[in-house]
């Protein structure tokens, strides 16, 4: 008797398994419509801005603004810029801290920083924002070792301990010349000293060879000839528009950069669906 109650309980437990079955079956398909339907209407949410040398994440002020109106979430990487690696590793401690997909942005040197931070799975896309988009094994320092004919040179002063920093005098006609004059000044007065190891610092593997990209080329830029931009733009396949701007163009035109990094954010999520 024991024996039967047993078998008629297991096909009891079956039946009511086997009923619920379809329904789960339904609730995860809903949930995975849901999921695209909400990918496809708002895009990629999160955002994380990374800056280059010489500067810090401040200057992003203008666009995160911006994009907390347009509603992202939107994150700001301080690098210390002493070493690649090191920026690397701050850039994906702020990235595993994301709920969702990520843009990445990056400016100047920050190129450098999300094209290896870009690896990360939560990173859907990247922008290059007058940025440097190095290939397997360069560098800032091998990309700027034999500058175009003509093109301008950038106000380096010489290393102290290993460290640079631009001649304030002649920072805001180099870097910021659409920048106002006060905010040129405190940009130049509060420069974030830029390491050697960080410009040597290598990239060892691309995310833009399998990770969508998208370039914002800056017209008037004195720091990464517009040319440069062009050429590391077209080889990484990204996405290109081209601004009217400084090196600076991230503080001078936060609206046009915002709407820039929304478009990728949009594409993005097009993209997978």
């Amino acid at each position: 008797m024991d024996g039967a109650r047993e078998v008629a309980s297991l096909t009891e437990a079956r039946r009511a398994l086997f009923g619920v079955l379809p329904i789960i079956t339904l609730v995860l398909g809903y949930q995975e419509v849901f999921m695209s339907q909400a990918t496809a209407d708002g895009g990629v949410k999160n955002v994380v801005l990374v800056h280059g040398g010489f500067v810090d994440g401040s200057g992003w002020q203008g666009v995160y603004e911006t994009l907390k109106k347009d509603g992202y979430a939107v994150s700001i990487v301080q690098n210390p810029t002493i070493s690649l690696a090191d920026d690397v590793a701050v850039t994906k401690r702020i990235l595993a801290a994301q709920n969702g997909p990520v843009i990445l942005v990056g400016h100047s040197y920050g190129g450098v920083v999300i094209t290896e931070a870009g690896n990360d799975p939560k990173v859907a896309g990247l922008v290059y924002i007058a940025a440097f988009a190095p290939d397997t094994g360069e560098s800032v320092s091998s990309l700027i070792k034999n500058p175009l004919p003509g093109a301008p040179v950038p106000p380096i002063m010489p290393p102290e301990d290993g460290y640079l920093f631009l001649d304030r005098a002649q920072f805001r006609a180099s870097f910021a010349a659409d920048v106002s004059p006060e905010a040129a000044s405190f940009m130049a007065d509060s420069q974030v000293p830029w390491s050697l190891a960080a410009l040597d610092g290598a990239v060892s593997e691309p995310a833009w060879k399998t990770k969508p990209s998208w370039y914002l080329v800056s017209t008037e830029d004195k720091m990464i000839p517009p040319d440069a931009q062009r050429a590391m733009s077209k080889r990484s396949g990204s996405t290109v528009v081209e601004v009217k701007g400084s090196h600076a163009v991230y503080v001078s035109q936060p609206r046009a950069v915002a709407d820039f990094i929304a478009k990728a954010a949009n594409s993005v999520a097009l993209a997978t669906l």
